[in-house]
């Protein structure tokens, strides 16, 4: 079984310092919701874009180096935001998570970005509102979601979704912004986070593309999954 936990944002300058605190507080805390998949050392490795990785442990001294590793071999680091790609290293059997972040860059048109990649046995029963909530707290994303390739491909085919704009999966995440433009009838289970923000139980069956189409297009149609003008001038809707 596989899923992706995403988070997407537009321009917010931030230091490394800024990014290994968020980058800790996710590390962390998805170690006690996937303990399998994380492993008892809660170790990671970095995924270089090139040469091998190294392991680090989820302190922000340890995230710091690497994100200033990362910035320093990114001539486009400034500009677009430092990405860090890091992989759990030593998970159970069946278990793999991966998670990849840019962030901290201004781009008019580049979002910035967090997409956890998690593989599983199919048993498993995930914690996908817990995961979806420590990306919205930790990253103060524009939108967010859980989904996986069906429910993609299903909202392509049957609602007209567009890579690289705003959409929900079996669950999602609305910034504040967004929130306030959700229609009163949109069936889901509601979820009020510290950050202002709304998390939306659109259905307990990932295998339910159905109702994710429906309220896609609920949300679509109410202005809660515009897209953020561009040239983008702002982290959030």
């Amino acid at each position: 079984m596989r899923r992706v936990v995403r988070g997407f944002w537009g321009p917010r300058k931030e230091s490394a310092d800024d990014l290994a605190a968020r980058w800790s507080t996710t590390l962390e805390r998805f170690a006690l919701l996937l303990p399998e998949a994380v492993g008892g050392a809660g170790e990671w490795r970095t995924v270089p874009a090139a040469g091998p990785g190294r392991t680090l442990q989820p302190d922000e001294g340890s995230l710091f180096h690497a994100l200033h590793t990362a910035r320093e071999a990114d001539p486009w680091a400034a500009a677009n935001g430092t990405s860090l790609r890091l992989l759990a290293d030593h998970p159970a059997p069946g278990w793999k998570v991966e998670i990849a972040v840019l962030a901290g860059g201004t781009p008019d048109s580049l979002l910035q970005s967090l997409v956890a990649t998690i593989t599983s046995p199919d048993e498993a029963d995930l914690p996908d509102a817990a995961l979806l909530t420590v990306v919205a707290e930790a990253w103060q994303p524009d939108y967010g979601d859980v989904s996986d390739r069906a429910v993609t491909a299903a909202l392509k085919k049957e609602a007209g979704f567009r890579i690289g704009t705003p959409s929900v999966g079996w669950i999602g995440y609305l910034s504040p912004g967004r929130a306030s433009r959700v229609p009163a009838d949109l069936t889901a289970d509601r979820v009020e986070l510290p950050t202002g923000g709304l998390l939306l139980v659109l259905t307990t069956a990932p295998d339910d593309t159905a109702a994710v189409v429906v309220a896609y297009d609920t949300l679509k149609r109410s202005g809660a999954l515009e897209p953020l003008p561009r040239p983008m001038s702002r982290p959030t809707l």
